[in-house]
């Protein structure tokens, strides 16, 4: 019986409309697959390589690798530099962005009172509002405080775009905390502050690190604001540097692709590091049950 049930479980995944289904599910697969990483790739061969093979061929493989154009990045832009300004930018935007997240979505999730759901809805509005359009009022506002050309005001601003989605993350997971467990800190004689930091944050960990891995991936790739605020060599960030390569008459486009994959690496480790984080992260937050 056993043999029988599984010959006809083979039979049944063994049909023409099986094969074709798979065929085309593993072939879509494929070519996103290819899709996504080719020009990944295709930067990586084109940083070892001159630019007279870029400019002959620029899909041919590299006579000798130049690993030279590695050290020419370094030295030409000073990116060790721009590399430290964008991890110290970065790394301090995320973490005030997300304990300030995590402090008004606790509030909006866990208090009653009036205006609570437009407060949020103005939080969520900030996600459709492009950044692009603000440049005036922000350039305004760094400038009248004594922030222009500062470290400081890349921090503060990319920690204050950041707060919509952040907010919007964050909240569904307060949302689905449940509240016993608060309640049984408060008989035993927890705080305010006790239950936030010891119970609260430590439990919706998945969600502030979903929302930190793409706050920092913002703040990190962010090139316009990190132009508009900053004019020193000392402020720049690895997105600016990636333009020392271009003057106006000669590109040294293998150098500057070099500084590409450079920029490119910690995002790369970032999402390897905390993407099952992520995944459950934001699975879990689109299913209420």
């Amino acid at each position: 019986m056993v043999k029988t049930a599984k010959k006809n479980k083979i039979h049944e995944q063994l049909t023409p409309k099986t094969v074709v289904i798979k065929i085309a599910k593993w072939f879509l697969i494929l070519f996103f697959g290819i899709y996504t990483l080719f020009p990944l790739v295709w930067l990586f061969v084109t940083s070892l390589k001159t630019n007279a093979e870029y400019f002959d061929n620029p899909f041919s493989l590299p006579a000798v690798i130049q690993f030279q154009n590695y050290v020419n990045a370094f030295s030409q832009a000073n990116l060790g530099r721009m590399i430290i300004n964008s991890i110290t930018v970065s790394v301090i935007a995320t973490f005030i962005n997300i304990m300030a997240a995590a402090m008004a979505s606790y509030a909006i999730s866990r208090f009653q009172f009036k205006g609570k759901e437009a407060i949020f809805a103005m939080f969520s509005a900030g996600v459709m509002v492009p950044l692009n359009a603000l440049m005036v009022p922000y350039f305004t506002i760094f400038s009248r405080a004594g922030l222009l050309d500062s470290l400081n005001s890349l921090r503060i601003l990319y920690a204050a775009i950041g707060l919509p989605m952040s907010v919007f993350i964050v909240r569904g997971f307060m949302d689905s905390f449940p509240r016993e467990i608060e309640e049984a800190a408060y008989v035993d004689g927890c705080g305010f502050y006790g239950r936030f930091l010891r119970i609260v944050l430590p439990l919706t960990k998945t969600g502030l690190v979903t929302a930190a891995t793409f706050q920092f991936l913002t703040c990190w790739n962010e090139f316009v604001y990190a132009n508009l605020l900053t004019s020193s060599p000392a402020t720049k960030t690895i997105q600016i540097g990636i333009r020392y390569f271009t003057n106006q008459f000669t590109t040294d486009y293998v150098s500057m692709y070099a500084a590409i994959v450079i920029a490119i690496i910690p995002s790369i480790i970032g999402y390897m590091l905390f993407q099952e984080q992520i995944i459950s992260g934001l699975t879990s937050g689109a299913v209420k049950g």
